[in-house]
């Protein structure tokens, strides 16, 4: 369920195959099979953001984007700003004892190694 008043959101998504993909200018990167979470903001209208990564036809902007037509959702979490979207990332990485597989991925306007959890 989509909270109006959040400003962070958590996609859970899976890939039932291993592929390469070129994620913009990132650059191309190996996604293996398993369960991802990419963690983002939306300071207004978060279900509109939220409704953009559900579609997998669209222009590509974000990071997640590119991966969006390979994984399946599987859950969609909002979260209050009580942590911002960095802490959110941190703190899921370690609650599902997650990996960075691709620096950089939805944390270029930030300092964190990535949002995207890789875990099995």
């Amino acid at each position: 369920m989509i909270n109006e008043q959040h400003t962070i959101y958590a996609l859970f998504f899976d890939l039932h195959d291993p592929v390469t993909i070129e994620v913009g200018k990132l650059g191309t990167f190996f996604f293996p099979k398993g369960h991802y979470i990419y963690v983002g903001s939306a300071k207004r209208n978060i279900r509109a953001r939220i409704e953009r990564h559900i579609k997998v036809e669209k222009k590509k902007r974000w990071h997640i984007d590119y991966l969006r037509p390979y994984g399946e959702i599987t859950k969609i979490v909002t979260y209050s700003s009580e942590l911002e979207e960095c802490e959110r990332a941190q703190q899921l990485m370690k609650e599902v004892n997650g990996k960075i597989i691709v620096n950089g991925f939805g944390s270029s306007d930030c300092g964190c190694p990535s949002h995207l959890i890789y875990y099995a």
